[in-house]
């Protein structure tokens, strides 16, 4: 192990926990809402807002799948490090993280079941960009509508469409992030 698997994490664990669930859990609330989320410093490629949500979200008992670029040694030393999270596959996961593409394809994660639609997958999808433009989003938590720079909206559109079940995804783009509820409603761009 190296030392980047020591480092990188909560300074006051109780304190930055508790701000970051309250971040992701607003996020969350308000799909397209985007958030500066930068408590923790994972190894790379993981920026800071997906590397709290790890540290602020697994513990033990929550299955996480890393893909592609995602799955080092450093990164899993470091989430064994902090989380003791067990590594599993694709379908078994409670969380999954790495880039839209790595993530493909989306079929491999579990929806839930018509008797546990919340026995999904919650996808971190590391993007090169996020902001407030693009996509537009309906729904719970949304006024009117919102803009959101999401990848593939059409294949979004397609997972909203499978509500109550369905995928739901956080963003992560460096140190901000956004959320998506399966819940959204997806159209074209305005």
């Amino acid at each position: 192990m190296q030392n980047t698997v020591f480092s990188g994490g909560f300074a006051d664990a109780p304190i930055d926990a508790a701000r970051a669930f309250r971040v992701a859990m607003n996020v969350m609330a308000r799909p397209g809402r985007i958030e500066t989320l930068a408590t923790a410093a994972p190894p790379a490629p993981l920026g800071p807002a997906a590397g709290t949500l790890i540290l602020t979200l697994c513990d033990m008992d929550t299955g996480l799948y890393l893909a592609g670029a995602a799955d080092t040694s450093d990164i899993r030393d470091w989430i064994a490090f902090y989380t003791g999270a067990p590594m599993v596959t694709a379908d078994r996961a409670v969380f999954a993280i790495g880039t839209w593409a790595d993530l493909q394809p989306l079929h491999a994660y579990s929806v839930g079941r018509s008797d546990y639609p919340d026995r999904a997958c919650t996808l971190i999808a590391e993007v090169p960009k996020l902001e407030a433009a693009g996509a537009v989003l309906r729904g719970p938590g949304i006024e009117t509508t919102a803009q959101l720079s999401v990848p593939d909206p059409d294949q979004l559109a397609r997972n909203a469409a499978l509500y109550p079940l369905g995928l739901d995804f956080f963003f992560t783009c460096g140190d901000v992030l956004a959320a998506l509820p399966r819940s959204t409603q997806i159209g074209a761009e305005e």
